[in-house]
This record gives C-alpha cells, structure tokens and sequence, in this order.
C-alpha cells in the first residue's frame, strides 16, 4: 500500500507540474465516457455493504453518501499523461523559487515557538516541517478543492487501481465516524491526498495528531495539527534527531561509478578517504554517520551525501527529486 501511495503522490505532483509549466507543454486531455449511473450507485451500494462489516453505522454511511457524485474530470487527471519530463534543475527551479524560500523564512518565524515545541517533542527539526509543508500544499494555499468521498469513490469505481482506492475510501469513512470528520469538509487533491499535508486517509489514520488534544486532528485548517502531523509521519518512520538530511560534495572523477546510489552505504570517513570533500571544497565532517552518494541530477547535476533523514524523506514520496527539494527548501528557510 505505501508503494501505492507513493505513485500516487508523484502522479499528483507531476499533475502540479505540469499546470505551472503549460506554456512548454500541454498534456493532452483524456477522454472519459460518461458514467453508467446505476452501475455507480450499485457500486455505491456495495460500498456501503462492505463499510457495514467494518462497523460503519448506517448514520454515517447516509452522511458521506448523500450527494455522492461520480467526477469524470478525476478520471481526466488520472489518465492524464505529461508530454514532457521536467529536468532536475528545472524541477528544482520551479520548486525551490525564491519567493517559497522568502514565505518560508518568514512563516518559520513566525510560527517560531509552536515549531520549536512540536519539534523538542517529536524530534524533527522545525525547518523540515516548514520545507514539507510549502512543497506539499504551498503552505496551506493549494490543498486541492475535491470533495474526498467523491474522488475516492470515482477511483474506485473506475477499475484501474480500484482495490486501493476502494480501501482507502473505507478509510475515508472511518475517519468521519471514528473522528467526527464533516464529510462535506474533507476536501484535497484529486487523487485523494487532504489537508495542508496532503495526507491519504490511510496516513491520516496512522499518522495525524491533534496537538492540543482538543478534538479530532484538523489539518485543514489548524496550522498547529497540520504541523504536528507532519512531525508524527517523520518520527514514525525513523527520522534522527539533529542529523539533517546530507550534504553536498565533489567527488574526484576517477571514483568508481557503482558506488552512487542508495544501495551504498559508508560512514563519512570512508567517502573522505575515497577522496569527496564539501562542494565548498572543506573536509567532511568527522561524525559517526552513513551516508550514500546520489547524483540526482545525472553526472552534470550536483553530487549529494544522503544520511538517513534523507531516505526517511522518501518515505513520504520515493522520488530524489522531491527529497531533495525539501532538503534544499529546509536549508534556505533557516
């Protein structure tokens, strides 16, 4: 499932992408049949079947499903092909631009001492929640205006990757009775990613968290959740404290070509004796930490040191690409 949720993250971004470069190139437009719409309230109603076995009561099946509506533009979007592959560089030019670094310095002060509490408590370092929260939503500005149970019910109907969308529709559910959710409320990306972090139901689940402990986690709306939820994910899935992300390097033109990638690890005394030294041309640090070498831009692009931070990143979306953009926004912000 979180392969799943990764793909699905990317198409999403991709999706973004692609709108903010249309003027190089427009991807072509799926064409989508209408809807058999007794064939969709039947599957509807095998839905509301299956959530009844899972002890979803009739009142909140009636709630979600009151104005259910099959959105053939979603399928659009899902079918949707770019015409183009952004470069790395392009990728980091049209994600880490200087206004974003400028809202983000000016937002991490701002929100300086919730920050700084959330992060003592979970151990994720307030800038890495600033970076992941601009990239994902543009700090709250672009949470995606689709209803969630009409996005997950159009996926799942659909066929393609149905069994995970349909699951996570049950999710979806389960947070409108478990956590009192107005179902009119939940609203995000096409694709089924909510709120300021663009969690999927399943994460939201797992993973959201009310930091004043006064209602049902909010990411929506409360900058304070939002944050707090962002902190939680990383934690859970293995984030360090204080190690940061990696850093950048010159490695010399005679290393060994197999040893870039993920798949290699080395503590830093290795890679200095392989002879990489800071871009900046200082040793590297002489700390007890792995790291592997990266190059995601391709040899002409920079070469990266990564430390676990940094793979901890891709576990919210498995693209070098956006961890290293984070990892970058992270350091501008502060």
């Amino acid at each position: 499932m979180r392969s799943m949720v990764i793909r699905l993250a990317v198409i999403a971004f991709v999706a973004l992408v692609s709108a903010c470069v249309s003027a190089r190139a427009q991807p072509t437009a799926a064409i989508v049949p209408p809807v058999n719409q007794p064939a969709f309230h039947a599957f509807i109603d095998g839905v509301r079947r299956d959530a009844r076995h899972e002890g979803i009561s009739t009142t909140t099946l009636d709630r979600a499903f009151a104005d259910v509506a099959y959105l053939p533009h979603v399928i659009e979007l899902d079918r949707r092909q770019p015409e183009t592959t952004l470069s790395f560089q392009d990728y980091i030019a049209l994600v880490v631009t200087p206004e974003r670094r400028a809202r983000g310095r000016e937002l991490l002060a701002e929100n300086r001492a919730l920050l700084d509490a959330i992060g003592r408590k979970y151990g994720v370092a307030p800038r890495f929640i600033i970076a992941l929260w601009g990239i994902e939503s543009n700090f709250g500005e672009r949470m995606g205006s689709f209803s969630e149970i009409d996005a997950l019910a159009t996926l799942a109907y659909d066929g393609r990757r149905s069994a995970f969308f349909r699951k996570e529709l049950l999710n979806a559910l389960v947070i409108v009775q478990r956590m009192h959710v107005d179902p009119q409320k939940m609203t995000g990306s096409w694709a089924g990613a909510m709120g300021q972090n663009q969690f999927m139901p399943s994460s939201f689940l797992n993973y959201a968290v009310s930091w004043h402990g006064d209602g049902p986690p909010d990411i929506w709306t409360n900058k304070a959740d939002v944050f707090a939820s962002i902190a939680n994910y990383l934690a859970h899935v293995g984030w360090q404290r204080d190690e940061g992300w990696g850093v950048a390097v010159t490695a010399p033109p005679d290393l060994d070509p197999t040893l870039v990638g993920l798949g290699e690890r080395k503590p830093l005394a290795a890679w200095a004796a392989l002879g990489l030294v800071r871009a900046n041309g200082g040793a590297l640090q002489d700390a007890p930490i792995s790291a592997s070498l990266i190059e995601p831009g391709g040899e002409s692009g920079p070469a990266l040191l990564v430390f676990n931070n940094f793979r901890v990143i891709l576990r919210w979306n498995n693209s070098s690409y956006f961890a290293t953009a984070v990892s970058y926004l992270a350091d501008a912000v502060d």
